[in-house]
């Protein structure tokens, strides 16, 4: 193996004096640039949506893959204002900062600015945001599937044709992509009818979907299945169906996954019946991996996809599972994504 002078330096410097210091020094010396002298990275993260269990997991697995890197994290968040958060992308950008992570909002808004800071030689990386952009990669849940593992419990508990209302807002890029699965399962199962169509993201989301879905329900007894593909939107219907009376009628699916939404999930004779998940904070850690390989020189792929999990209403009653450490220590594939994982990228410590 050919031997860089940098190395032989390190290894000189070492044996002249600092052979305490042996084995911090190799460590660092399997580490590319820049991550061989950490403490001068500076990375951002550009927030749409900080709303809600999810996205405080989230958060948590960006702090912890970042703390774990040695990197210098900026949290800019946006609290759903779509030009407030271009306006945050050019605030990175004025910074300096090595690496961006995009986490939500709306292509129209983002397209731009993700585009300003490829043009400053930033890395970028967009998590559940299009930004249109080959050079910037594209972390995902594999939405698809995430909505196709719960329409597909849905079949499975209720049979082939029921009456549904289905939680939506168009433009959030993780919601249109589930959005194509929930089409093509009402054309595959013609007896799923779409009886009502609703949803909104405005603060607090949950009541704010609950305000809405009250007047679906009243208007809509006959409703048997709630898709509401995200957990708030769930933890919304759930609050309407309860108060309506209609929890033994009504079964609600949905997907992503919180120790909020596990206590919901398992009250007694609960509507929400199953969920489709990522664990939220290895979705975090992985974005920051796939931004750390940019910055490497590396290549994570134009799609980085976290693999879902199916969690139902049985499983965490059988398994008696009470929060999110204990659904990661009974699922395994649920506490860590071997995604985005090169040999020298040093991973959070596990409990």
């Amino acid at each position: 193996m050919e031997i860089s002078r940098r190395l032989l330096g390190k290894m000189a410097a070492a044996l002249a004096g600092a052979t305490m210091l042996l084995p911090a020094a190799a460590m660092t010396q399997d580490k590319p640039a820049p991550f061989d002298n950490p403490g001068d990275v500076e990375i951002a993260l550009v927030r749409y949506l900080s709303t809600g269990d999810f996205f405080q997991a989230y958060l948590s697995g960006v702090e912890a893959q970042a703390k774990a890197l040695g990197v210098n994290l900026r949290v800019l968040d946006s609290r759903q204002d779509a030009a407030l958060q271009a306006d945050m992308v050019d605030q990175a950008i004025a910074l300096g900062v090595d690496g961006i992570i995009i986490q939500h909002g709306l292509t129209e808004s983002m397209k731009e600015a993700a585009q300003r800071a490829v043009d400053a030689g930033i890395k970028v990386v967009a998590f559940d945001v299009n930004v249109e952009n080959e050079a910037i990669p594209q972390i995902e849940q594999s939405d698809r599937d995430l909505a196709r593992l719960a329409l597909e419990q849905a079949i499975a508990d209720n049979g082939e044709s029921w009456k549904a209302g289905y939680v939506y807002v168009a433009g959030i890029a993780p919601l249109d992509r589930r959005d194509e699965t929930w089409r093509e399962f009402k054309e595959k199962y013609a007896g799923i009818e779409e009886v009502a169509m609703f949803g909104t993201l405005d603060n607090p989301i949950a009541n704010s979907v609950a305000n809405q879905a009250r007047s679906v329900v009243t208007a809509n007894p006959d409703i048997q299945v709630m898709f509401a593909p995200y957990d708030e939107f769930a933890k919304g219907v759930k609050i309407a169906v309860d108060e309506a009376g209609l929890s033994d009628s009504v079964k609600i699916y949905s997907a992503d996954v919180s120790t909020a939404d596990i206590s919901a999930m398992r009250e007694p004779g609960s509507a929400w019946v199953a969920t489709a998940a990522t664990n939220p904070a290895v979705v975090g850690e992985v974005s920051v991996r796939a931004l750390a390989m940019l910055l490497a020189g590396e290549e994570p792929g134009k799609s980085v996809i976290v693999p879902p999990t199916l969690i139902t209403q049985k499983a965490l009653n059988d398994g008696d599972i009470k929060n999110m450490e204990e659904l990661a220590q009974k699922l395994p594939q649920f506490a860590h994504a071997d995604v985005a994982v090169p040999a020298w990228m040093p991973l959070p410590p596990r409990d």
